[in-house]
């Protein structure tokens, strides 16, 4: 029976991220409609929202690494879930800005938790010390020009 690699020696780390962001992803999601009644993508924009006051779509579409086209769609759903809303921009008459509703801000509360609880099983399985590492490792991944 032949031994897996070992992980520092395994050329796939694309399709290592990959796997385990579909993982990590599917179990989050599951949670948080569970806990908050939103997708992990969905909490990532209220959370976008929330941290930066006065954002606009296009704004909210580079936080979040998505073509403005994706963001319009998920802006719509999270209006019509009654989550955000949008106002007109003060100087801009053409753009709009989001804004967390009341229940957009109880959906936060409500995930809050649950994220906690997650990461702090990540940290168990990883160590806090490998926990912290990959953390700053992905966040220079997700900078990279590539």
């Amino acid at each position: 029976m032949t031994q897996p690699a070992e992980p520092s020696s395994d050329p796939r780390l694309f399709f290592l991220l990959q796997q385990a962001a579909h993982r990590l992803r599917t179990a989050a999601d599951r949670r948080c409609l569970a806990a908050a009644g939103v997708t992990t993508a969905q909490l990532g924009a209220l959370f976008a929202v929330h941290d930066e006051p006065g954002l606009t779509q296009q704004r909210l579409a580079r936080v979040l690494g998505l073509r403005e086209s994706a963001v319009t769609g998920l802006v719509a759903r999270l209006g019509k879930a009654g989550l955000l809303v949008k106002r007109a921009h003060p100087r801009e008459h053409r753009a709009v800005v989001l804004e967390l509703t009341e229940d957009g801000v109880a959906a936060l509360d409500a995930a809050r938790p649950e994220i906690d609880r997650f990461n702090g099983e990540l940290r168990a399985l990883l160590g806090e010390q490998g926990f912290t590492r990959t953390a700053a490792s992905l966040h220079r991944l997700a900078q990279w020009e590539g």
